[in-house]
């Protein structure tokens, strides 16, 4: 029997190949034949650099640069084994989790900017980029800033960090944008489909769990939709309609906008960096999953992907959660045949998310499932 699994990663507890080697140890602790393959996972947040990596070969680079808040932090990223592809998370230098207090008012992408050019210094041309995770609103103004685009005021100053101040731009400059940034290419990993602005947009989506307040709210999307006006006037594309513009807080925008960017979806990349459908294809059951499910994760995140490309083989498909939600049943109907909660008793979600916990949770339910089926 072969059984394939490819896990996403259980955020703030278990990376991709953590939460996999899991669930392969309890299986294992029911029979040691099956001959189980463990793949690494990411849709374009948490876990994709490292599961391109395993992929596809290459080093780790760490890199000082600015954080969300302007602190320095020590980004992660990742050259590929032709030493010209650099592969990113976005969250490495504007995550939501390196954030003590969000407030996307002031939160920047200007690391995200410096993570591109030190890869250029490298001699990087190409860039795999996912933008999940983020805690920022600036429509990828700080990461342009980094590379040399001035946004200006009225008195010619150039104006702050963060979504707060994009409502106090009225130029915009590309005279100090190094000639060299042209000869860049841009895949960006992206699994939602939010335009720039609007109900459906960046800021009023996905701007309160980054610690928007009411009022910031109406603040941010009129600063983004001046945003938007210059860059049609400075660029003559207007993308603020395009599915995932409104992604990582309109970065979406930014890199269709002014780096000719491609989206593409963050889980079809990786899974085809790690060749998962070759595993697949002979395998008697695919195991996925990730942290939390529910109605979201119907949506094209990680799990339905892997199902997706299982029930092209007709392979059965098993899912294993920290938690899921009635909504959760939208799994099913994308083709998850069944999906386990891996919590076994009343706790705490500081204990729930213990790593030590979290690993021996994903053991006994998978024991317990191959129980039944081995």
């Amino acid at each position: 029997m072969k059984i394939v699994v490819a896990m996403d990663s259980f955020k703030g507890s278990l990376t991709s190949m953590e939460a996999g080697n899991a669930v392969k140890e309890g299986i294992q602790r029911v029979s040691k034949n099956p001959r189980i393959i463990v793949k690494p996972l990411g849709d374009g947040g948490e876990g994709t650099v490292e599961a391109l990596l395993s992929g596809m070969g290459g080093r780790r680079i760490y890199k000082k640069v600015s954080g969300p808040s302007g602190e320095p932090v020590e980004a992660m990223y990742g050259i590929l084994a032709d030493n010209k592809t650099a592969v990113m998370e976005m969250a490495q230098a504007a995550g939501i989790t390196l954030c003590r207090n969000k407030n996307p008012m002031t939160a920047t992408t200007f690391g995200v900017g410096e993570m591109i050019l030190d890869a250029m210094d490298k001699g990087c041309v190409e860039f795999l980029i996912g933008i999940g995770g983020s805690a920022t609103n600036d429509g990828g103004m700080g990461l342009l800033t980094a590379l040399g685009y001035e946004f200006l005021k009225e008195d010619e100053g150039i104006a702050g960090q963060g979504g707060g101040s994009l409502k106090d731009i009225v130029k915009i400059s590309a005279k100090k944008v190094p000639a060299r940034l042209a000869e860049c290419r841009f895949k960006i990993a992206c699994d939602v489909n939010n335009p720039l602005c609007g109900p459906l947009g960046a800021t009023y989506v996905y701007g309160p769990q980054k610690g928007a307040a009411e009022a910031a709210l109406k603040e941010l999307e009129a600063g983004m939709r001046n945003y938007a006006a210059l860059t049609k006037a400075f660029t003559g594309t207007d993308y603020s309609e395009h599915p995932g513009a409104g992604a990582a807080g309109g970065l979406g925008f930014c890199f269709l906008s002014y780096l000719k960017g491609q989206m593409i979806p963050g889980i079809e990349m990786v899974m085809k960096a790690v060749k998962l459908e070759e595993d697949i294809k002979d395998a008697d059951y695919v195991i996925t999953g990730e942290g939390r499910l529910d109605g979201q994760s119907g949506m094209g995140k990680a799990p339905v992907g892997v199902a997706g490309l299982a029930k092209k083989y007709n392979k059965k498909v098993i899912a294993f959660a920290g938690s899921v939600t009635k909504e959760a049943a939208e799994c099913n109907r994308r083709r998850i045949d069944a999906f386990f909660p891996i919590v076994r008793g009343i706790t705490t979600l500081e204990e729930a998310m213990n790593p030590l916990n979290a690993k021996e949770n994903l053991r006994e339910t998978a024991e317990q499932v191959f129980r039944l089926l081995l």
